[in-house]
């Protein structure tokens, strides 16, 4: 039998000291944390005294230390006198033990079975699944997330669309609950915390994990239940009523318990109705200390824990990694498909349309189990992602909102139900719009309670005062955590909403929220202000497919797309440039492409935007457009010839200069170019003749091929632009990709407001 008290041997003082000085605690509050009213267990914990068992345990993993390897074990006294008739006796006794553990699993293996063999999916399928089919291991963090101590710039600094990452020590699930004894597993909701208990449950019963113990899975919104109705809320008088199903005596049961042969799974701590909080807690406590012995395993939201317990070691569900995101997929498809070559295809389509770099923001959902189901299911019937994806994140949303407590027949109580689900959503996308639109994605807990209180001032069931307003604000956002996850407290006193994309989705949702016409036109205009801000543009897509007319939206991005070269006359000039250009050929192309087309050889060469205006430019580009991008390529070549001159860049040049047998010239511009070869050097004159050539007459040649380009062909090639205006050139272009994204969308655009502005690119105001 374990001993109930454990003190640090020597070595294991020095280490433990290290580790406390590594993390900066006070004693007091090393204490608070493992919920000791006193420090005093700790000052005995560092001097090497005993102190309970439980504590030093505790103490351990708050130091992120095994206490194995802190904890004295002194040998075993010796024995006086060996007492040969004592083994028989202590083998009897294991031997039973044993037995009626093989007896109990036999016994109960079918119920377990099905109790947890399979999981119900409310999206698509009205069968369940089975578990085995899908479940994907889990990785838990070592170090709860609301309890690290960290600013708003520490998190700044590695924001990103998807915070699966920020914080790295993980481990596996499987390998926490090894190591450790009695665990709390914390999660969001979503985050598979029940499904790893089912998962605990059929191992043991499988015997692949803890062979040697009765597994009893209890959800505890259940448990409460039947204690209401009996009257009896303690652990045991539950086991006893359930094991009375297979003729176990209180004798038998006791036994198992005292020989630390049972594995208890608590699920959902967080789903306990208030009143009986209290009791239950202390119950679990009570048992967890008469019986600890046993393994013991807790769920609970991550928001959800009112309580500490002394003993338990405390970890989190992780989001999905890229990996387990990637295995899921696959066994989810398998598993609902007709056969599994048919699943196998659909999967391998869900992963790569995952990764266009278009589905970013559902890239980011999908690191939650629950959200991640949803999202195979929805790509299940299209094999392909919704264009307008607001409906897939209202469906995220509603999941979170209600459906999830609903599906698991979860009623709560608290200031929060005074709040109808429209006005729910009303303060999520108030708190969402507000924060985003002063680029705050990490919010401090008074700044976020504020938030909550301006809004809640505004609505007639909720007192004015402050201190009750604040009291209330206390209690929804609370509510907020435990019952949705969309706001986390990512570390102490710091929140977040889940995930970007439904911060986005909430600030799109207020923006078109307004009834009245003006007030809408105003917000559409502040949001179109933001268009060259890339964290704007989820926000803009969404909110375009939102407005049951998108026309007055577009025309404002077309607005400020068109203001970003308007303060800058040579820049203007060179639009005007490239349309007078495009106007003087005569092609059979969109001239908004041909535009589009002689914009990119002055700034990226990348001909994507042109082709997306004009398909018909992919296929194959005519002449005169050929023959440019080859002038002005080589043209590139020769300045940088002037500037630099190398055997490798001369020999580059003589290339680009050789594009007569694929293009058609006009007389007067290959007379023009055959004259301007001439003068160059023969190669056979050396390289040192060739080098000191290009120095000296470099410029002059360059200028007089610039000047036949441009006599000939009408094409200017003297654009000088300094480095500000090539970045203005620069983000020109890439708005005008993202407009037209807009455009292509499938929004409600009429199309003379579609056509108009397609027709307008790069002609500037």
């Amino acid at each position: 039998m374990a001993k109930r008290s454990l003190k640090a041997s020597p070595l294991g003082i020095n280490q433990a000291k290290k580790a406390f000085e590594r993390i900066g605690w006070t004693q007091e509050y090393l204490a608070a944390e493992v919920g000791l009213s006193t420090r005093q267990p700790v000052w005995k914990f560092f001097s090497g005294k005993p102190i309970e068992r439980n504590t030093f345990i505790d103490l351990c993993f708050q130091l992120s230390l095994d206490w194995q390897d802190i904890a004295d074990s002194p040998p075993l006294p010796p024995r006086e006198k060996s007492d040969a008739s004592l083994e028989p006796k202590i083998a009897t006794s294991t031997s039973k033990s044993d037995r009626l553990v093989s007896q109990v699993r036999s016994q109960i293996s079918g119920q377990i079975e099905a109790q947890c063999s399979t999981i119900q999916s409310f999206f698509e399928f009205a069968q369940p699944l089975d578990l085995d089919n899908i479940y994907t291991e889990q990785n838990v963090l070592t170090r709860l997330s609301n309890q690290r101590w960290l600013e708003i710039s520490d998190l700044q600094s590695s924001r990103q669309r998807s915070l699966a990452d920020l914080t790295k020590e993980t481990i596996p699930a499987l390998k926490a609950v090894t190591k450790h004894q009695k665990l709390m597993l914390l999660g969001k909701p979503g985050a598979g915390k029940t499904t790893f208990l089912q998962y605990l449950a059929l191992e043991c019963i499988r015997e692949k994990f803890k062979a040697d113990c009765v597994p009893v899975f209890i959800p505890l919104r259940t448990f409460v239940l039947q204690a209401k109705e009996c009257e009896d809320f303690s652990l045991l008088g539950y086991l006893n009523r359930f094991w009375d199903n297979y003729n176990l005596s209180a004798t038998e049961i006791t036994t198992l318990l005292q020989q630390g042969k049972v594995l208890i799974l608590l699920d959902g701590l967080d789903e306990i109705p208030p009143e009986y909080e209290q009791k239950i807690f202390q119950q679990i406590l009570q048992f967890s200390q008469l019986y600890y012995q046993n393994s013991l395993v807790i769920t609970c939201r991550l928001a959800g824990q009112q309580y500490r317990f002394n003993g338990l070691s405390y970890v989190e569900l992780a989001d999905f990694n890229r990996n387990q995101v990637e295995i899921f997929a696959q066994k989810w498809f398998i598993a609902t498909a007709y056969d599994a070559q048919t699943g196998k295809a659909k999967a391998q389509q869900f992963l790569e349309q995952l990764q266009d770099k278009n589905n970013q923001a559902i890239r980011e959902l999908v690191s939650t189990p629950i959200l991640l189901n949803l999202i195979c299911s929805v790509f299940q019937e299209r094999l392909s992602f919704p264009d307008k994806r607001a409906r897939l994140y209202q469906e995220g949303l509603d999941i979170l909102l209600v459906r999830w407590d609903r599906s698991r027949g979860i009623e709560r109580d608290s200031a929060y139900h005074r709040l109808a689900l429209a006005d729910k959503i009303k303060l999520l996308s108030h708190i969402a719009a507000v924060n985003f639109e002063q680029d705050r994605y990490f919010l401090e807990a008074e700044q976020l309670l504020q938030t909550i209180a301006d809004y809640l001032a505004t609505l007639a069931n909720f007192s004015p005062d402050p201190e009750s307003l604040r009291l209330d604000s206390q209690e929804i956002l609370r509510a907020i955590e435990i019952q949705h996850g969309l706001l986390i407290e990512r570390a102490r006193g710091i929140y977040s909403f889940s995930h970007l994309t439904f911060q986005e989705y909430l600030t799109a949702r207020k923006i078109v929220s307004s009834l009245n016409p003006e007030e809408l036109n105003h917000a559409l205009e502040q949001l179109a202000s933001h268009i060259t801000n890339p964290q704007w543009r989820e926000v803009i897509l969404l909110t375009a497919s939102m407005l049951s007319n998108a026309d007055y939206l577009i025309q404002q991005l077309k607005k400020q797309v068109d203001t970003i070269l308007q303060q800058e006359p040579l820049l203007q000039k060179f639009l005007q440039f490239i349309n007078q250009k495009t106007e003087v050929l005569s092609i059979p192309y969109k001239p908004a492409a041909v535009r589009a087309f002689y914009f990119s050889l002055f700034s990226n060469r990348d001909l994507n935007l042109p082709i997306a205006l004009d398909s018909q430019l992919a296929k194959e580009l005519p002449n005169d457009l050929a023959l440019d991008l080859a002038l002005e390529k080589a043209y590139d070549l020769a300045l940088s010839l002037v500037k630099n001159p190398n055997i490798k860049q001369i020999l580059n040049f003589s290339f680009a200069l050789e594009f007569e047998s694929n293009l058609i010239l006009s007389p007067d511009i290959k007379q023009a170019l055959n004259n301007l070869k001439k003068t160059l050097p023969d190669p056979a004159q050396g390289k040192e003749y060739l080098l000191t050539w290009w120095l000296t007459n470099g410029d002059d040649w360059v200028n007089k091929f610039r000047q036949a380009i441009n006599e000939y062909r009408y094409f200017d090639l003297s654009w000088n632009f300094n480095s500000d205006q090539q970045e203005l050139l620069h983000k020109y272009y890439i708005n005008n990709q993202f407009l037209l994204q807009c455009l292509d969308s499938n929004f409600n655009l009429t199309f003379i407001i579609q056509k108009t502005t397609k027709d307008t690119f790069f002609l500037g105001k």
